[in-house]
């Protein structure tokens, strides 16, 4: 078979698991993300290695199914912007600076603190538990669009708290990379201070410039005599911040996408994007990206030996974001059960953990074998996110919605 025909089928396949993985947990009660996820586990290297079948011509059909799924979660987070109501968001910045804050510094001291005893030394500690500082809402978003708390003060403020966890962890672990590999203090804190200046100047560009620039831009492409002007006009956006946030700003392209996505939802158009978009992103984008966590992680890799740290990895991973957050959501005046919820929301590491601990393998701050850990790590989270999720908003008056 060609490269392309056996890519044919790899795609088939991913989509159909997806979606039967999605109807089956759905029914069972749960979340259709948790069937996703579970079924791209199903599908990767722990078991079947979808895309590495032995009658594959040796061609790495891995690698592009990642890059969809990057897009598909640029798409995801860009409607969860859109969906955003910034009024809310506005009002709910106290608790989403308290959040985020302690949901950086809390997992931070437990990830250090439970890997000390297991041999390694503190710097290498350290960066594991900026590891767990990483946050990444895609997993919460989906499931709260499913259960329609979205747009509920515990969602706004999770969405908030995310964006203060991305560049607080951002911050953290720029400095200790720098302060790490540098002979000097002080170039340590200049590379501090460079980081600082690029994530200022996207915010003011993405917010200032973006807020009048890219609704214009968006409505002008969208009234063209050409078809769904108005879908590759918000595609445009949404890549655009992504990749600015990224290339400028030095965090998460998720932070940019979302951003694009606020930006659009004060417009007339919003309405008109969510319509345009859902069939897209729900048929095919956003589920091969549920998958392509699955398609990451490699049971196989992992030692009897390590398995009491990865225990206490997880259960740390977990706890540390629940308290973290949860006291400073409750800290910041809401509720004890609305501070749970945020609390749960922020748990899933997702992409964000993969990618930081991967900046970790480049430094040499971690082994192939402690990355495997920390995969498995970033699987758990984010398949107990949903559950949890859908236990903590089980007396909430919430809507279910399919995105199955």
């Amino acid at each position: 078979m060609s490269s392309t025909v056996e890519l044919m089928f790899v795609l088939a396949a991913v989509l159909l698991a997806a979606k039967l993985g999605g109807a089956l947990a759905y029914r069972l009660g749960q979340p259709a993300v948790l069937g996703e996820l579970l079924a791209g586990l199903v599908l990767g290297p722990s078991f079947i290695n979808i895309t590495g079948l032995p009658w594959f011509q040796g061609h790495d059909h891995g690698v592009f199914v990642r890059e969809l799924a990057e897009l598909g979660v640029v798409v995801l987070m860009f409607l969860a912007g859109v969906e955003t109501d910034l009024t809310e968001l506005n009002r709910a910045k106290k608790v989403s600076l308290a959040a985020g804050t302690l949901g950086v510094l809390v997992p931070l001291a437990l990830g250090t603190a439970v890997s000390l005893p297991f041999g390694f030394d503190l710097s290498h500690a350290i960066f594991i538990g900026l590891v767990l500082t990483a946050t990444s809402v895609s997993i919460s978003v989906r499931t709260l669009m499913e259960l329609g708390a979205l747009r509920r003060r515990e969602g706004t403020a999770i969405l908030g708290a995310a964006v203060v966890d991305d560049v607080l962890g951002i911050l953290l672990l720029s400095f200790f990379i720098a302060f790490t590999s540098e002979t000097a203090a002080d170039a340590g804190l200049w590379s501090l201070a460079v980081i600082v200046g690029k994530m200022v100047l996207f915010f003011a560009v993405a917010v200032l410039g973006g807020g009048v620039v890219l609704p214009r831009v968006v409505r002008w492409v969208g009234d063209l005599p050409v078809s769904e002007g108005l879908v590759a006009a918000a595609l445009v956006g949404a890549l655009a911040f992504a990749w600015l946030s990224e290339a400028l700003g030095g965090i998460s392209l998720i932070v940019g996408a979302f951003i694009a996505g606020a930006l659009l939802s004060r417009t007339d158009l919003r309405e008109r994007i969510e319509e345009r978009l859902h069939g897209l992103a729900y048929g095919f984008l956003v589920p091969i990206f549920f998958i392509g966590i699955g398609l990451q992680a490699n049971l196989q890799t992992i030692a009897a030996g390590d398995l009491v740290f990865l225990v206490a990895l997880c259960v740390v991973a977990v706890v540390s974001k629940v308290v973290g957050c949860g006291a400073g959501a409750l800290g910041a005046g809401m509720t004890g059960r609305e501070s749970l919820r945020v609390g749960v929301g922020m748990v899933s590491r997702g992409e964000v953990g993969l990618i930081v601990a991967s900046v970790g393998v480049s430094a040499g701050l971690v082994s192939a074998q402690v990355f495997s850990i920390v995969v498995v790590m970033v699987i758990v989270t984010t398949l107990v996110t949903p559950v949890l999720l859908r236990w903590v908003f089980s007396d909430a008056e919430v809507k279910d919605a399919t995105y199955a």
